[in-house]
């Protein structure tokens, strides 16, 4: 059967444990501010500093960041309890918004709620100067590059 998945390049790695704070090595992340200030096996938190470029036209944060964050935030967990040679990708994502955001940092604590062979689920938590902004359960796809294609 073949994978749903597109494979990366054949001498692509992905390395275990994502550099904290590095410019270029996640451009979308960079591109909307994020930054990884924790990883550990099963875990990651990173956070964004709310600025004008991250509102909607209400001038609050979009629920795009928001969602970035978690999806981010899941992969980055994702990868600290892979094997070798394993990658993950996202199958679905749900979110619940609760509080609108307007200004302050946004930190996202994600952890890994449940690892199988083939799936990992986990869950993100997105605060706004601790206060509780969205929460995110979210499932990924373990698997190996076919470098095939």
């Amino acid at each position: 059967m073949k994978s749903f998945f597109i494979s990366p390049p054949n001498d692509f790695k992905m390395p275990k444990n994502f550099p904290l704070n590095h410019k270029g090595f996640h451009p979308f992340g960079d591109l909307i501010g994020l930054k990884f200030t924790k990883l550990e096996k099963g875990y990651s938190q990173c956070t964004l500093d709310v600025v004008d470029k991250l509102l909607n036209p209400h001038k609050v944060v979009h629920g795009g960041v928001l969602y970035s964050m978690a999806d981010t935030g899941m992969g980055a967990a994702a990868y600290t309890t892979l094997g070798k040679n394993e990658l993950c990708a996202t199958i679905e994502i749900k979110i619940n918004y609760f509080k609108a955001t307007r200004a302050g940092v946004l930190t996202c604590n994600t952890k890994v709620i449940y690892q199988g062979k083939k799936i990992v689920t986990m869950e993100s938590e997105i605060l706004n100067d601790g206060q509780i902004v969205a929460k995110a359960m979210g499932t990924y796809s373990i698997f190996k590059p076919n470098n095939n294609s």
